[in-house]
This record gives structure tokens, C-alpha cells and sequence, in this order.
């Protein structure tokens, strides 16, 4: 199931992948804050609004990049779990 909160420590591959994904989040989260607080400050000069805006857009782009890489860790978290249960079945 996705979201499950056991998934992530579910094994040490598990723990390691969720925090890669944690990781990448954080960055995304920084990317576009720093992106609206440069578009905003450069909103102050009319000369350079055309920047700021697509600062804006790119800013919100990472904002809906988000949900995206938490859906991708999730599916990616299943998949593993689902790896990791094959290999056992094959060892047995």
C-alpha cells in the first residue's frame, strides 16, 4: 500500500532509499523558495519583473515536483519490497 509508514524501515535498503528520496525533496523545497525570494525582490524593479516571473514559474514547478518524487519513492519502496520477497522465495 502506498504510504504505508512501514515501508521505510522495512529493510536497510528500504531506510536508505526513503532517505535518498528525503533528501531530494529538501532540495527541491530549497530550490523553490530561494526562487521566490529572488523573484519576489526582483518584482521591486520594473525592468526585471519578466525574470521574477519566471522565477515564479519555475519556482512553482518545483512546488508540484514535490508530490511527484514522494509518489515515485513510494512506488519505488513497493517495488523493492517486492524484490527483496522474491529473492527470500528464490534462497528458500
Amino acid at each position: 500500500m502506498l504510504f504505508d509508514p512501514a515501508l521505510k524501515s522495512a529493510s536497510q535498503k528500504h531506510v536508505r532509499i526513503y532517505a535518498i528520496y528525503e533528501v531530494l525533496v529538501t532540495l527541491v523545497d530549497f530550490a523553490a523558495a530561494f526562487q521566490f525570494v529572488v523573484g519576489s525582490a526582483l518584482f521591486f524593479n520594473e525592468s526585471t519583473a519578466n525574470v521574477a516571473t519566471w522565477l515564479f514559474l519555475v519556482g512553482s514547478i518545483c512546488f508540484a515536483l514535490k508530490p511527484t518524487i514522494k509518489v515515485i519513492r513510494e512506488c519505488h519502496l513497493l517495488r523493492l519490497g517486492d524484490i527483496e520477497l522474491l529473492a527470500k522465495k528464490a534462497r528458500e
